[in-house]
């Protein structure tokens, strides 16, 4: 598969994940929204998941609302299930919601995240447990809520959106931006995944992380993550895309308990991302 761009994107129903259920979180914009279209693209039926579902609830652009509106647009099935996945009685209602939409989860892609940046110093509790909840445990209690019908079925896929933050700052030590509890939460999903990934995998199941690098989004803005010093880094948020896609078919026989980064990865299959639709 290569990107062209004499043919334009748009869905296949009949693409390789027909049939399947995907349910992807955080994907009122950015990242998730880009997933969720290049699910759908290839025929799975996608449920996407915030706490943004209409203009006017965020200080971000970009809603449940609109994602649907896109995918939907061009043909594709989606449905929208609001849900703050710092409570764990909202986590249960959203695969409760989602499974009566479209069915058993096959494919569960953590991507939702809050974040603050401060130095530990300065880091209040609060704070600390709602990114912990939402980045770390809330991607543990999905995975638990959608692993038993996996399991029953011997089939399913679980993607984990990571960060380079995730990774041991390097000496000389320059000082950083108040990023050490991004990085704990990021190398703990990490962890998990890999772990996860030894448990499940004679069951049929692959549990995998992507790291997107440094992608666009309006997230990025507003924590003003992208300047002079890191602008040529950045990269375009279909490749992260295609990454994930890639992980939501892969054989869990080989492909599985992997921490990639997108770019790479795609090197590594020899493919160039897709356009979206």
């Amino acid at each position: 598969m290569s990107s062209d761009s004499a043919i334009a994107p748009k869905i296949n129903p009949n693409g390789t994940l027909k049939g399947k259920t995907a349910l992807v979180t955080g994907a009122s914009r950015g990242i998730g929204a880009a997933i969720a279209a290049r699910l759908a693209m290839e025929g799975a039926r996608v449920v996407v998941s915030a706490r943004t579902a209409e203009e006017g609830e965020s200080r971000l652009p970009g809603t449940l609302a609109e994602t649907v509106e896109h995918i939907r647009a061009a043909g594709g099935q989606v449905a929208f299930i609001k849900a703050d996945l710092a409570q764990a009685s909202e986590r249960e209602r959203l695969v409760e919601e989602a499974e009566a939409t479209f069915g058993p989860i096959d494919i569960l892609i953590n991507n939702a995240a809050i974040t603050f940046f401060m130095p530990v110093v300065e880091f209040t509790e609060k704070r600390f447990k709602l990114m912990m909840e939402v980045q770390v445990y809330a991607p543990f209690h999905l995975s638990q809520l959608v692993l038993p019908g996996m399991i029953a079925r011997k089939q399913g896929w679980i993607v984990n959106i990571s960060s380079p933050a995730g990774i041991h700052p390097q000496k000389p030590y320059r000082g950083s931006r108040g990023g050490t509890v991004y990085g704990l939460c990021k190398a703990a999903l990490e962890r998990f995944t890999t772990g996860l990934a030894s448990e499940v995998q004679a069951d049929g199941i692959a549990v995998n992380v992507v790291s997107p690098g440094l992608v666009d989004t309006p997230g990025v803005a507003v924590h003003g993550l992208i300047n002079e010093a890191t602008k040529d880094r950045v990269q375009p948020i279909e490749y992260i895309a295609e990454a994930v896609y890639q992980l939501s078919k892969g054989d869990p026989a080989t492909m599985t308990g992997r921490v990639d980064y997108a770019e790479p990865l795609l090197k590594e299959l020899g493919l160039e991302p897709s356009a979206l639709i």
